[in-house]
């Protein structure tokens, strides 16, 4: 025999934990996949603008050829997130709040799953002053 109800009472609800369980899981479990993405995304810009600094600033010292700032900003990119995107380091001078200035420009690919996303998506420069 089994427990005694009384009429009008619900039905017990037999597995809807295990269910819960599963959509809010699958939720988090997402969500926190686009956190990580999100943050990987934000790494790879911040790395890209110090590498073009970092390779205005070398290239615009007094013993320094713009090709040198160039290979800089490549082996800095190569070194923190891959070579695929050093591919496209572009180098030139630029006039920034009146000043002559030493352009890095670099152009990569957007991380969209992992590290691998659509070419030329992201651009971003860095400035040096020159003498």
């Amino acid at each position: 025999m089994g427990a005694h109800r009384s009429p009008g009472a619900r039905p017990p609800e037999r597995g809807s934990a295990v269910a819960d369980f599963v959509m809010v899981g699958g939720l988090m479990a997402v969500l926190a996949l686009a956190v990580i993405q999100l943050t990987l995304v934000l790494h790879v810009r911040n790395v890209l603008v110090d590498a073009a600094a970092s390779g205005a600033r070398y290239g615009s010292l007094a013993d320094r050829t713009p090709q040198d700032a160039q290979q800089r900003a490549r082996e800095l990119i190569a070194g923190a997130v891959g070579a695929d995107y050093a591919g496209d380091v572009r180098v030139g001078e630029a006039e920034v709040a009146g000043v002559r200035s030493l352009e890095v420009r670099v152009v990569a690919p957007i991380p969209v799953v992992g590290l691998i996303g659509p070419s030329g998506a992201m651009e971003v420069a860095g400035h040096a002053p020159l003498p």
